[in-house]
């Protein structure tokens, strides 16, 4: 009887613990976690798998520019650009083309770092980065990209602000004033016209999907 008791009472305890296990894997499987990472960092990585998968030789001089030492054939060109298509980088290699992606990069930069940079009247800061002519840039820039430096600024400040919102650390007015808007209104305006919705809608859908994922 006793051994009886004993055989019962692990098997309890055994299938308690497994119980347990699968309940902490479910918690696990519906965490969820938000991740901070630096974009320059992934995509140097990234072009140093690259390149050293196919065994070429190279300086790393820039954020979007890298240096190959000794000939590069058209078929190793080939090859590195269809390993870096798989992860949304492409080679550039028209004149204004590149001059349009470090343009975009520095609004980028602009709207995602956190230093200074962030307060600076765009048109002052691209003219002393590029030693050009605002007006020559944007020019430059909507004939590529058919669309302006300031829109693609809006859009950009939109993205950063959706992010800022979903990581829910910041109010409306602190994202506002990160993004130097000149008011809470003011960012509350360009996010509508960019969205369709007010940021407070645009919170209020997120937080519905979070508490009830079925429900949108």
């Amino acid at each position: 009887m006793r051994n009886n008791i004993k055989s019962c009472w692990r098997t309890y305890l055994y299938d308690l613990l497994i119980a347990i296990k699968q309940l902490f894997y479910i918690c696990i499987k519906n965490m969820k976690i938000y991740i901070k990472y630096d974009l320059n960092a992934v995509c140097k990585k990234i072009l140093q798998e690259q390149l050293e998968k196919l065994k070429l030789k190279y300086s790393l001089l820039d954020f979007n520019e890298v240096e190959i030492n000794g000939a590069l054939s058209a078929t190793k060109l080939k090859q590195l650009n269809t390993a870096l298509n798989n992860y949304s980088i492409q080679i550039v290699e028209s004149s204004k083309s590149i001059l349009i992606q470090k343009i975009k990069d520095e609004i980028r930069e602009m709207v995602y770092g956190e230093g200074e940079t962030t307060r600076l009247k765009t048109s002052l800061w691209l003219g002393a980065k590029f030693k050009k002519p605002y007006k020559y840039l944007s020019s430059i820039f909507t004939e590529v990209t058919f669309t302006t430096i300031e829109k693609f600024i809006i859009l950009q400040k939109v993205e950063r602000s959706k992010e800022l919102i979903i990581a829910n650390i910041l109010n409306f007015s602190e994202i506002a004033s990160l993004l130097n808007y000149s008011s809470t209104a003011h960012f509350s305006v360009q996010f509508k016209n960019t969205t369709g919705l007010t940021p407070s809608a645009f919170q209020y859908i997120i937080k519905t999907k979070e508490h009830n994922p079925t429900k949108l």
